[in-house]
């Protein structure tokens, strides 16, 4: 199989020199890798032209249209008959690409989904972000980790499908809210198979600051809602969860004015899940501290999104 792996990028030069480094150490030869650059005001130029003789590369300058919309592209310009897609950030395992061949004539896979995971190698941070964004105490169960790998949505910083899907059913309809959702969702419902590949995983390595990492999450709560207006069964009962806890967290103060038990009933519950967040992480502790950090942020700025969205719904063009 000829695999294109598709790449947008913006402003992310430096990402995107690791990321087609952990592409040339690939086993599997058979693939060609397509660079968008979406916009850019600092290019990735200069660190692609230095891989021209180690990849079989191809890279697009184009006016800032979003990352759907740059995938797009991508597939327009590919020559593959599987397409792959990675964010700029990940770090791609040199096994990656035969694994993924293999699911595929394995399991007659149309589509796929890959978890990310952190590398040995990241700092404190970027480990403490990967266990909020992949745990079952936060919205990693929803992310994927279920026992039936049909059912699991895949994300953009991982995921792939046949040129047959893109031919009939399209590529990504949204730049930048939910547009992986959407198409895992729409490639579902006109019968091909999509599943998640768990040994596909992905090295994540995620440039957030604490600031950005809450808004990422408020942004990730409010995509969830957004995508309603093509799929409205897209919002589930656990998407709730987080809007619960954040409701919570507002009300605690307060119950513990009028209601003391149950302010201290519900203390004592938070006291446990974060008492479960830092044994779950514990690699050391400052990476079980800060994934307690992350891990509240994640959630309420989760459930902050959900709750923003459904009362100011964004509007589309």
């Amino acid at each position: 199989m000829h695999f294109s792996v598709i790449i947008p990028v913006y402003n992310r030069p430096s990402e995107v020199l690791e990321l087609l480094e952990s592409l040339s150490r690939q086993s599997y030869p058979n693939f060609e890798v397509l660079i968008v650059e979406d916009g850019s005001e600092i290019t990735c130029a200069a660190e692609v032209n230095s891989f021209k003789d180690r990849l079989d590369l191809t890279y697009h300058f184009q006016s800032n249209t979003g990352q759907g919309f740059a995938r797009n592209k991508g597939m327009k310009l590919a020559r593959g008959d599987y397409f792959v897609f990675f964010d700029s950030d990940c770090l791609v395992p040199p096994a990656y690409l035969k694994i993924l061949d293999e699911a595929i004539l394995n399991r007659s896979l149309d589509a796929h989904g890959g978890p990310d995971d952190a590398d040995a190698s990241f700092s404190d941070w970027q480990k403490a972000m990967n266990f909020s964004m992949t745990s079952y105490l936060t919205t990693g169960g929803i992310r994927g980790k279920m026992k039936n790998p049909a059912k699991y949505q895949a994300r953009g910083y991982n995921m792939g499908f046949s040129r047959e899907v893109y031919e009939r059913i399209g590529g990504f309809v949204h730049p930048n809210m939910a547009e992986d959702i959407e198409i895992s969702m729409r490639i579902k419902k006109a019968g091909f198979r999509l599943e998640l590949i768990p040994e596909a995983s992905v090295f994540h390595r995620r440039k957030n600051t604490l600031g950005s990492f809450f808004r990422q999450s408020y942004q990730f709560g409010r995509n969830r809602v957004f995508i309603r207006r093509f799929h409205p069964e897209a919002v589930k009962w656990v998407h709730w969860l987080p809007v619960l806890f954040l409701t919570g967290v507002v009300m605690m103060p307060l119950l513990h004015l009028l209601y003391p038990t149950l302010g201290i009933v519900l203390t004592a519950c938070y006291s446990l899940w974060t008492l479960a967040v830092f044994v779950s992480s514990f690699e050391s502790l400052k990476v079980a501290l800060l994934a307690v950090v992350t891990s509240y942020g994640q959630l309420l700025g989760y459930g902050l999104g959900i709750i923003r969205e459904f009362w100011l719904p964004e509007k589309m063009d």
